[in-house]
């Protein structure tokens, strides 16, 4: 079997191994940059695919010239995969500057288009086949281009004029780089052809192909690696920004414990626990006056950081209005029409506002929407005390709101949460529900309001388990002690 050694084909077979092995280090590249994973397979398949297309044209190449049966069958086949991954490599091509440039609703007519060329392109291969439509091979299998040729190129042509109307039409979408590249991939080679021409025997457009085509996913990959690195910064900077924001929102809540060690009225605790880095719940207690007592829990629609300004607005607006006031439904009232004001977003907020007189234990409570308040007489068990609920705050202006009294005896206790404590879920998206809440309360005599969270709290996380938070988890419990305890 004699091997043409020609000079030409030293430098096309040097030339051809040089592509397949700077594709192979191109794989490399990009399967270690941090970009999307589809993008990388997609990126990873293109590379694969100018491998099987050099290297067909490499054996084909081996195979010229040798006589046989077998040769014919494998040459021809060789040939057969070679144009058709042309073929592919020019729609896979106009797709990723179809993707990038993003041309809206015209977006899925021309991928339609350029996926029926592509099809169009593999019918006319299979029929060349078997009727030498494009090419033809003589008795000693060597490889002779018919008349028709020119048309074996029109898909791919079609499909890179399609390519460079995208690339004028929606530069500005284009990466800088990324745009020059695509241009070099179109452009690169047209001048390998010139040079082919003057040195037939070399093929200078396979090389050409290969560098242009490596060119491209270098540029692409270092584009999405440096965005993905700005988007590391960006997150890390916001991580720190969401921190300070949360302990800006927890420096907002009462969170020293015991609060008030000077007063023996009474004993107060409370949680918030945020199903984000900030959260919408909130809760508050203030002295009024100095036997007045201000206790607050709300929880705000949505979650994360609008919800924490929002948060923040509203206890400002409620504890204010309290202090102004001295009436919970008066300051409900004023803290809906001035939170109705400017609320352009349509958030709203439940409010439950108490305010106990600790001489005589009488607690006037207003209802803006929040959860029934649960009571515990000395010596009975927590249950839900079912008062009349009125709008939410921020819903709609000139709200009235209606106020009740709770007599509140030596050993009572007060406790209010948010819905994040009934709708906590598990695994099997079953709630943790309100009897659960009661049970939890109930199951042990508890003498601290402390206790009784950690209590609460036990259960809720026994129940959930590993499931995830998906709202805030806000509860306050205080404990009258009469106000004979007060010292004088």
């Amino acid at each position: 079997m004699n091997f043409d050694i020609s000079m030409g084909n030293l430098i096309n077979v040097f030339m051809i191994a040089a592509g397949i092995g700077i594709s192979g280090l191109s794989i490399v590249q990009i399967s270690k940059a941090p970009i999307r994973k589809q993008v990388r397979k997609y990126l990873i398949f293109f590379s694969w695919m100018i491998i099987g297309y050099v290297t067909m044209h490499l054996t084909r190449q081996m195979l010229e010239g040798r006589v046989g049966t077998g040769f014919s069958i494998a040459i021809r086949t060789v040939t057969f995969i070679e144009f058709l991954i042309s073929g592919i490599m020019a729609f896979l091509l106009s797709m990723m500057i179809l993707y990038i440039s993003s041309p809206g609703k015209s977006g899925r007519g021309i991928a339609i288009v350029l996926l029926s060329l592509l099809a169009v392109h593999s019918v006319l291969l299979i029929v060349s086949q078997f009727t030498d439509l494009y090419y033809f091979f003589d008795e000693n299998n060597v490889y002779h281009r018919s008349s028709l040729y020119l048309v074996s190129n029109l898909t791919p042509v079609l499909m890179l004029l399609q390519d460079m109307y995208l690339l004028v039409r929606y530069r500005k979408k284009f990466a800088r780089r990324v745009l020059v590249a695509f241009w070099i991939y179109i452009i690169a080679p047209l001048f390998a052809l010139v040079l082919q021409a003057i040195f037939s025997e070399v093929q200078f457009v396979i090389f050409g192909t290969v560098g242009a085509a490596v060119n491209m996913f270098a540029a692409i990959t270092r584009d999405l690696t440096e965005k993905y690195e700005q988007q590391q910064i960006d997150a890390s900077r916001i991580d720190a920004e969401l921190s300070m924001a949360t302990r800006i929102q927890a420096d907002m809540l009462p969170s020293i414990f015991p609060a008030f060690p000077e007063r023996s009225e009474f004993d107060i605790y409370a949680s918030m626990k945020p199903a984000k880095e900030v959260g919408g719940d909130f809760y508050d207690f203030f002295f009024i006056d100095e036997n007045t007592l201000g206790i607050v829990i709300a929880d705000v629609s949505g979650k994360g950081v609008p919800a924490a300004l929002f948060m923040m607005a509203s206890k400002i607006l409620v504890q204010n209005y309290a202090l102004m006031k001295k009436n919970p439904s008066a300051a409900l009232e004023a803290a809906n029409n001035q939170i109705c004001q400017s609320n352009r977003e349509q958030m709203f907020v439940t409010v439950w506002l108490g305010i106990l007189d600790l001489r005589t234990g009488i607690l006037t409570a207003s209802n803006a929407g929040h959860e029934y308040p649960i009571i515990k007489s000395p010596g009975g068990k927590f249950e839900l005390y079912k008062d009349k609920h009125g709008f939410v705050i921020g819903g709609m202006e000139d709200v009235k709101y209606k106020e009740y009294q709770i007599q509140l005896e030596k050993g009572s206790m007060l406790f209010i949460y948010t819905d994040g404590v009934a709708e906590a879920s598990n695994s099997e998206e079953e709630l943790f529900g309100t009897d659960r809440m009661l049970e939890a309360l109930n199951g042990a005599e508890y003498d601290a309001p402390m206790d009784v969270l950690g209590g609460v709290n036990a259960a809720v996380e026994a129940f959930v388990k590993d499931a995830p938070q998906f709202d805030d988890l806000t509860m306050l419990c205080l404990k009258y002690n009469g106000a004979e305890n007060k010292e004088q």
